[in-house]
């Protein structure tokens, strides 16, 4: 069965509506507002939670993270599209945060917007990310990335612990860590994984840096749900002592760790004593007789077997000897002695509990920026698209690390059709970006001097069109009316408070 809803196609003629705000809601409560039929709407995470997940993703995290590739590549000559996207109304725009359309000065090269980054998430609680954008909205709240990157088709589910790091370069937040806190989608997507509707917007906290660790008490450190440490701290045995006096006993605050060691003596030599250690029968054969005055001699009277049961012998990995006598199941353990002098060294701990401390670092179109937003616009308009393309391509060529942000730019076209993914009316545009820039944004009328254009698609697929090994095409779902209703909802809405303390 054919999900989509017939689409009434309508000419461009040129017709643009420009707009500096988001929709009729723009001035209604977020929560007044009416969700149109296509949203499909959940929640990833509240206002308490937030500072604990962006604490969760330390620097080691992210570069330990692997791109999210499942269902975002293909390789095959593709068919032609037989169902080429259309607009369905006028076009309109909506404005960059901070009016991207005002130019600050030419420039000759790209520069690569700070607005985009990756998102970071977990999938049965492994790490991965895609890559994703800030977009204008009313609180200045907004990420855009691809559907696949928040929702599991597999398991019908929202991923976990999303967050958007703008600007991402090695491991490193330079503007913060966003925390999502509800994730907007198409139905068509959610229910039917229909990939003409590939996208999602996602809003977010406000951004969470950390600002350094304070030591605190046991009992603040386990209550704590932020990422924390424990570091064991050497102190004298006079502090020890009035620890161990005050709490009446060893504790978290005071405590001993006795060690020592064996040095190995003539037989005999004085300020040494004997030990008896157990060894191998191998080892044990190879002794001398239990009289002689030497070290590593054998010590019969130590000698023991014991029966024990089937599953105890099979699981025993000591050195005892094992033997079946009589169907019983015997270890039988061997000792030598020898003469050692022993030392003993004790030493007195405390244990400090140390919490990272945060700071609420501010919404993220204040800090980044965000980019405008439009629809309906021409199939054939020449955009950029951004990301962090990783993957090797199919022939193991491995051009890209996946640690900094890359750009294409090409005009688009309809893309080849994909029946795996149902897609029959995405656009496409040449370029060689491997998986791990899905989700990033396709923008068009890009200002380089700004670093601001309208988001017009995010990257969907990765194709090898010609079946070469190599990737070739990337590809966006149609932004059509329906695209503006699910984004006019998520744009609209406020993310509450951020508990930082």
């Amino acid at each position: 069965m054919n999900t989509r809803a017939k689409r009434l196609i309508l000419p461009l003629g040129g017709a643009l509506v420009v707009t500096g705000v988001i929709g009729a809601t723009l001035t209604t409560p977020a929560s007044a507002q009416t969700k149109p039929s296509p949203v499909r709407s959940g929640s990833l995470a509240n206002g308490t939670d937030a500072k604990a997940i962006a604490g969760s993703w330390t620097p080691s995290k992210l570069k330990a993270a692997k791109h999210f590739n499942e269902d975002s590549s293909v390789s095959a000559k593709l068919h032609k599209s037989t169902s080429k996207a259309s607009a369905d109304g006028k076009a309109g725009q909506i404005a960059p945060i901070g009016d991207g359309d005002k130019s600050v000065g030419k420039s000759k090269n790209v520069n690569l917007p700070t607005n985009v980054g990756k998102v970071f998430f977990q999938v049965d609680g492994k790490p991965y990310w895609c890559s994703g954008t800030s977009v204008q909205s009313k609180y200045h709240n907004l990420v855009a990335t691809a559907g696949h990157c928040v929702y599991d088709t597999d398991k019908n589910k929202f991923v976990d612990n999303f967050v958007f790091i703008p600007g991402y370069y090695q491991g490193k937040a330079p503007f913060g860590i966003y925390v999502g806190s509800k994730v907007n989608l198409h139905d068509d997507f959610k229910v039917y994984e229909d990939y003409d509707y590939d996208y999602a917007f996602v809003n977010v906290f406000n951004g969470v840096k950390q600002t350094g660790e304070k030591v605190v008490d046991k009992t603040t450190y386990d209550a704590y749900k932020g990422p924390k440490r424990a570091e064991d701290v050497q102190i004298t045995k006079d502090e020890y002592q009035k620890k161990v006096d005050e709490k009446g006993g060893e504790t978290a605050d005071a405590w001993s760790k006795t060690t020592g060691s064996e040095v190995v003596l003539p037989w005999g030599t004085a300020g040494g004593q004997k030990v008896v250690k157990e060894v191998t029968k191998d080892e044990y054969d190879k002794a001398p007789a239990a009289d002689a005055k030497v070290n590593y001699a054998k010590a019969p009277g130590k000698t023991a077997t014991e029966i024990v049961d089937e599953v105890t012998y099979n699981n025993y990995k000591g050195p005892g000897y094992k033997k079946i006598v009589d169907s019983a199941y015997t270890i039988t353990h061997y000792f030598v002695k020898y003469w050692v002098k022993k030392t003993t060294d004790v030493k007195y701990y405390k244990t400090v509990f140390y919490i990272k401390t945060f700071v609420d670092a501010g919404r993220l179109g204040d800090n980044v920026g965000g980019q405008g937003f439009t629809w309906n616009r021409s199939t054939k308009a020449k955009q950029f698209s951004f990301g962090y393309p990783t993957d090797a391509h199919l022939d193991g060529n491995k051009a890209y690390t996946g640690e900094t942000m890359k750009w294409c730019y090409g005009q688009t076209a309809a893309a080849p059709a994909v029946a795996k993914y149902k897609a029959e009316e995405q656009l496409a545009i040449k370029c060689a970006f491997t998986p791990g820039a899905t989700g990033g944004p396709f923008l068009i009328v890009y200002k380089s001097a700004n670093r601001t254009g309208y988001l017009n698609g995010v990257v969907s697929l990765t194709l090898d069109t010609d079946g070469n090994g190599r990737y070739d095409h990337i590809t966006t779902p149609y932004f059509n009316s329906d695209t503006y209703g699910v984004y006019k909802y998520a744009a609209n809405l406020w993310t509450g408070k951020l508990t930082t303390s």
